[in-house]
């Protein structure tokens, strides 16, 4: 007789990586639409219309006023929505200045150093060392392909934060649990409104610029978390964690194909050095499988 189960359980496993990509090429899709508004408002402008806007779609989606809240939890959300805002501005403004996969490849060296800075192991040694390679293969050299340090800082400085998105997400969620998303994205997006008004003025609300605006919230936003949501909760977190170190390659492959953005020979391979350290990282990661 047929093994229903295993039939069910390889299908949902399948449906759920399939949605995981989903949501890493719509958050890069979203990225795309961001760059459009940046002569327009500034990358410190579309910043606060996508966590503004997203804010407002996870209210609507997960009405997060029915949550409990603890005071005792206050400062952990309050760190995590500012975490949330400087993730996201400082990744905005890098992709001002390096191309979009670069940029992600070199934010992602966040939660890379934080789950290696918990490793007491000689292997996670060779993941440190394949993303040092990878971040100076990136680092300007003489090349006329050379990347501008601004846009390798602010990247840098989104990982870092991304870095205390994770720890703080953590802790928040404990608490706040399904809610702490919106939670956090509201804190966020208070935070960056006034640095939008600030560089943007009142263009920052030009109907002009709306049906951008609302699809770069929800691509980037709405739709991933929900996406991400459904797979994370269904297959075991080492394929989670392998698959979104892709994220990279994903990003370097939309701004190829939506923004032109051409890589060089070096470029593509410090990409690769870094995603390589990343899935490495996931795949060896001790820890229990769900």
């Amino acid at each position: 007789m047929p093994n229903h189960s295993a039939n069910n359980s390889s299908a949902s496993l399948v449906l759920s990586i399939t949605l995981l990509l989903v949501a890493i090429m719509s958050v890069y899709v979203g990225a795309t639409l961001a760059k459009q508004l940046f002569p327009l408002i500034g990358a410190q402008g579309a910043v606060a219309l996508r966590l503004g806007l997203g804010a407002l779609i996870l209210c609507a989606l997960m009405r997060p006023w029915r949550a409990r809240l603890a005071w005792s939890n206050a400062r952990w959300l309050l760190a995590y929505g500012v975490s949330i805002g400087g993730m996201n501005l400082m990744f905005y403004m890098a992709i001002q200045y390096i191309p979009l996969g670069i940029g992600v490849a070199l934010e992602f060296l966040g939660p890379l150093g934080l789950a290696l800075l918990y490793s007491r192991r000689l292997l996670d040694l060779l993941w440190v060392a394949l993303a040092a390679t990878g971040v100076w293969m990136l680092m300007p050299h003489t090349d006329a392909a050379a990347l501008e340090i601004k846009g390798i800082l602010l990247a840098l400085g989104a990982g870092f934060c991304w870095a205390l998105y994770i720890v703080f997400g953590q802790k928040s969620g404990a608490q706040n649990g399904q809610h702490t998303v919106t939670l956090g994205m509201l804190v966020g997006a208070l935070m960056v409104l006034p640095v939008g008004l600030h560089s943007a003025g009142t263009d920052l609300f030009a109907l002009s610029i709306l049906p951008i605006a609302l699809g770069m919230a929800v691509l980037s936003a709405a739709l991933p978390f929900s996406l991400e949501m459904y797979a994370m909760t269904r297959m075991p977190t080492r394929t989670f964690s392998i698959l979104m170190s892709l994220e990279p390659v994903f990003g370097a492959l939309i701004g190829l194909l939506l923004l032109h953005e051409v890589l060089s020979l070096t470029q593509w391979l410090a990409i690769a050095t870094i995603v390589a350290a990343s899935s490495g990282a996931a795949a060896t990661a001790r820890g229990s499988m769900h």
